[in-house]
């Protein structure tokens, strides 16, 4: 059954902007080379098993890389870490990782310890989501990091932003 719609891909997308949502370094690695990208698409599926969703662009330089090597980190960005995010997006390959930042998480993807909350997993299955692939991964691992998670990177109406938690 087809619906039709009268919706644009810039109506979409303006829409779609209005939805806050936590910017994450997702990364991997393979043969010892570490690879990621920014990643706002991210959610919880389960929690037994611990699984999260990661949707990845497959253009997106880590995506087979991800496929291959079956192993990615989620790591959610703290409200001081946009030079993280911009570096993602200038840089190319390997260049986006300043080493002294990074640390192998039990599968070998890159953890930023800095980071509000970071996911170790596994590549459980990948599904199909048109010019996404729809990674479902299980939780090997999770650091929480209380005093970074109180204020995480969002992206909001196209631009940085951060959280804030209000107290009655």
């Amino acid at each position: 059954m087809s619906i039709e719609t009268n919706t644009s891909a810039e109506t979409f997308r303006h829409a779609m902007a209005s939805f806050a949502s936590g910017v994450t370094a997702v990364t991997t690695c393979e043969h010892g080379v570490p690879a990621g990208l920014i990643a706002t698409s991210v959610c919880s599926l389960s929690v037994d098993p611990a699984t999260v969703l990661v949707c990845v662009n497959k253009t997106a330089s880590a995506h087979d890389v991800i496929l291959r090597s079956r192993i990615f980190a989620v790591n959610l960005l703290a409200a001081g870490q946009k030079a993280v995010a911009q570096r993602f997006s200038s840089a190319r390959g390997a260049e986006r990782f300043e080493p002294q930042l990074w640390r192998a998480g039990k599968s070998g993807a890159p953890m930023l310890p800095g980071a509000a909350v970071a996911f170790d997993c596994t590549v459980l299955a990948v599904h199909d989501g048109f010019s996404h692939s729809i990674i479902v991964g299980q939780v090997i691992d999770a650091i929480v990091n209380d005093e970074a998670a109180v204020s995480c990177l969002l992206w909001h109406q196209r631009d940085f932003a951060r959280s804030a938690l209000e107290t009655a």
